[in-house]
């Protein structure tokens, strides 16, 4: 018979912002540990709940003592284990007395036949775990294997014991149906007791009739909402009712309501507001400052622009809330205040006058400082510019790259490096420099993520590429290249970005070609010099050596081998970008096989393949290109561009270079468009002459001149089928 079972953790606050993963780690670890002991059922259900002072879990049909087992041991070889005489040798009784048996097992034991070795095997009854064992290691086992971010060492109450915990656990509930499991963890015995919110419980201590009980009387007796997932749609709940009062939308944050979630157990949604003046700082600054600093969920308006006016998520109802709303109110204001003072004080400077003072920020101890790299960034980014669309664009993109990272030397960016390039563009428009620059100044960074959006013009495309190439370029040139999980720069991300800029804005730009003009930009001995004044630097720089030879120690050449590597790791990126849109490895494979350099084709290669696999004729021709493929990589020496038609014998192979003669010109006019669906399909006209030729000719014949006439033909079979991509990847 079973019943079901509930274990919870009485502790001091826990961590908010890790508080949803060790709920639901503690419970999915305990349960995991109890189902390896057959102590649940194919039935039991398993309901985690996590408040800021509890982690407890609650699973149904728990068996008291799992069933027994019937268990077939192997033993060891019967040559080893019996005499002569049949009798049990001594290594055969050490081995069954550690099993609890004695020489009495011999007759019971099974001789089985395992290949030419007759081995000896057991069969015996394993009693089964009871729930108060089972449940005493799975709690150890999952308490050891919390994902606890910081530990923390306690005494226990006897003074001298001490144990380790993420925080220090009061109580221990363990309750199968209304029997307490007497298990003990942590230095506690197990109860049936708990407490309810610290202010606003009816009852204190909380005797649990059952397990069943658990969250019924912790929400009418503890004023708690146990669940987490509860707790969570109880609070949107309330912020949709407070916002719609207001005629506002709360700001869409889900990290943050988990976040608040984590930090309340009775939630209590409040209105606040603050001076309207302070709308005149940007409002990304007060929205962070809200949200980072005091968890209030700031409201806007129906354009999206923020109101003076932001909800906060209380953990009382006290009867009259004003005091909780003027408490909140005032620690706000002087957040605000000292928003608007930062504000106001970087104004006072123009981002061109902060450039220079980038020479003090050191970016990387191998690849120098800030300026340096500015400097960098700003030539590729006019480099890309002219390419993209001439002179003007080019000077654009130099000085928008030449500003992008003047905002971290801002007190606002010093406070919140979060609004890096935000506060950039937004000093960029005060000082009145074009929307084209200021816009690309903030959009530099993107996409941060994925799913991000990408930068609104062409300038930001411009600096963003540059800025993400560079990174790239310099980091692979250090050998700081991304192994297993560890990816400290973020150049997974990087190289993501630059895959997605160039193919959904569709950028005539040849990747190999870009990354080679970048390399010799970073091995330019002038633009590395450029700017520095290396007496005045070391005097202010507190260098361990003069920073003229701390600087010159940084330039050096890139190698081709950490260039081969970064493009390698662009497309390892970009192969699986595209599986994960929903393209299949071999569509994939057969496309960047080729390695395409404009990335924005790609996805129309992709088109292609998908609709040439879709024709009957496919399977036919991709099993002969590889078969092609494969006769050509035999051959030793080169093979001649051009098929002597006087040497064409065959009716088969006549008939194959006439449709290859009829259908190239069709095919390459496709290509050249970019029509490369068409250029495929046209393709399918050749099934019936390449599978005759196979048929009918025999290549490798011994008339050298005849060979090397149908190589040469083969050859050019290969190149008009694998100009969109590799057909013989689509070979099953």
């Amino acid at each position: 018979m079973t019943k079901n079972l509930l274990v919870e953790l009485l502790v001091e606050e826990l961590p908010p912002k890790s508080l949803k993963q060790l709920g639901n780690s503690f419970a999915e670890l305990l349960a995991a540990n109890l189902r390896a002991q057959d102590l649940l059922t194919k039935e039991s259900q398993v309901t985690a709940y996590a408040t800021p002072r509890r982690l407890a879990v609650h699973i149904t049909h728990v068996a008291a003592q799992a069933a027994d087992k019937a268990v077939t041991q192997k033993l060891m070889p019967v040559a080893v284990g019996l005499d002569a005489q049949g009798q049990a040798t001594p290594p055969l009784l050490k081995k069954l007395a550690s099993l609890g048996a004695d020489a009495s097992a011999v007759p019971q034991l099974k001789r089985v036949m395992e290949g030419k070795t007759e081995t000896l095997f057991w069969d015996s009854t394993v009693t089964g775990t009871p729930l108060t064992d089972g449940l005493q290691k799975a709690l150890e086992e999952a308490i050891g294997k919390l994902p606890i971010p910081k530990v923390m060492t306690y005494q226990l109450a006897d003074g001298w014991s001490s144990v380790n915990f993420v925080r220090p656990v009061h109580a221990l509930i363990a309750l199968h149906g209304a029997d307490i499991v007497p298990v003990n963890i942590l230095g506690l015995q197990a109860g049936r007791e708990t407490q309810g919110h610290r202010f606003e419980a009816k009852v204190n201590p909380i005797v649990l009739h059952n397990a069943d009980s658990y969250a019924q009387q912790l929400a009418s007796e503890g004023a708690v909402i146990a669940g987490f997932a509860e707790r969570r749609a109880e609070i949107v709940r309330q912020l949709a009712a407070a916002a719609t009062k207001e005629n506002l939308t709360p700001v869409d944050d889900d990290a943050l309501l988990d976040e608040v979630t984590a930090l309340v157990e009775h939630p209590n949604v409040l209105t606040g507001k603050f001076a309207a003046e302070f709308l005149q700082v940007p409002q990304e600054c007060l929205i962070l400052t809200m949200k980072a600093n005091q968890k209030y969920f700031p409201l806007l308006d129906a354009q999206g622009k923020l109101a003076n006016k932001f909800l906060l998520v209380s953990n009382i109802r006290p009867t009259d809330p004003g005091l909780v709303i003027g408490g909140n109110e005032r620690v706000v204001r002087s957040r605000l205040a000292d928003a608007k003072f930062f504000f106001d004080q970087d104004r006072k400077k123009t981002l061109a006058s902060r450039v220079p003072e980038l020479d003090k920020v050191v970016y990387h101890n191998k690849l120098g400082t800030q300026g340096l790299r500015m400097r960098y960034v700003r030539a590729i980014a006019n480099l890309i510019g002219r390419q993209l669309n001439g002179d003007t664009l080019g000077a654009q993109a130099y000085e928008a790259a030449t500003l992008a990272k003047a905002d971290l030397l801002t007190d606002m960016v010093g406070e919140f490096p979060e609004l890096q390039g935000i506060m950039g563009r937004y000093y960029a428009q005060h000082e009145g420099l074009s929307d084209d620059v200021a816009f690309a100044i903030e959009d530099h960074y993107k996409p941060r993520f994925a799913g991000d959006e990408l930068p609104r013009n062409q300038v930001g495309v411009c600096v963003a590429l540059a800025d993400k190439l560079e990174t790239l370029v310099n980091m692979f040139g250090i050998g700081e290249i991304p192994t297993g999980d560890k990816d400290p720069f973020a150049l997974r991300r990087h190289a993501l970005g630059v895959i997605r800029i160039l193919i959904e804005k569709d950028l005539l730009l040849d990747l190999n070609t870009l990354v080679q003009r970048i390399v010799e930009i970073i091995e330019d001995k002038e633009i590395f010099e450029q700017n520095f004044d290396n007496k005045k630097r070391s005097a202010e720089l507190a260098f361990p050596q003069d920073f003229g030879d701390f600087v010159s120690s940084l330039f050096r050449q890139i190698s081709k081998e950490s260039t081969e590597q970064l493009l390698a790791f662009i497309y390892e990126r970009l192969a699986g970008s595209l599986r994960e849109q929903g393209y299949t490895a071999q569509e994939v494979d057969a496309v960047l096989s080729l390695n395409p350099q404009n990335l924005s084709d790609i996805p129309k290669r992709l088109a292609a393949v998908r609709a040439f696999t879709a024709l009957p004729e496919a399977a036919s021709l991709a099993a002969a290109n590889k078969r092609v493929g494969n006769i050509l990589k035999k051959m030793e020496g080169s093979i001649s561009d051009t098929v002597d038609t006087g040497l064409l014998q065959e009716p088969a192979e006549q008939a194959l270079y006439q449709a290859l003669t009829s259908l190239s010109s069709k095919t390459n006019e496709a290509f050249i468009a970019g029509d490369y669906t068409a250029s495929l399909q046209i393709l399918a006209a050749l099934k019936l002459p390449v599978d005759t030729f196979f048929d009918h000719v025999m290549v490798n014949v011994e008339d050298e001149a005849l060979r090397n006439n149908r190589l040469a033909l083969l050859a050019q079979l290969h190149q008009i089928m694998n100009r969109v991509a590799d057909l013989s990847k689509l070979a099953s």
